[in-house]
């Protein structure tokens, strides 16, 4: 599994490191994901998702089911 968030499907951004002297070289800025265990009503039982935190902040606020729904994630694999 790639560091990819498995709701929203961010993933790292291409950019450049500036040096003092202005030289530039490739680099890559990482979403910040964390292991979240969420509590999915409809299946009764729990679910570890590697999520973003973006995706955790509107989890709380729409919901699991309404969150994999658009993305079309089954989480019964999960």
């Amino acid at each position: 599994m790639g560091r990819k968030c498995q709701i929203t499907g961010k993933k790292a951004n291409n950019a450049m490191a500036i040096s003092h002297s202005h030289r530039r070289t490739k680099r890559l800025q990482h979403i910040n994901l964390q292991w979240k265990r969420v509590w999915w009503a409809e299946g009764n039982r729990w679910v570890k998702l590697r999520l973003s935190t973006t995706a955790i902040k509107t989890l709380e606020r729409k919901g699991i089911h309404a969150m994999a729904k658009k993305a079309g994630i089954d989480l019964n694999k999960f």
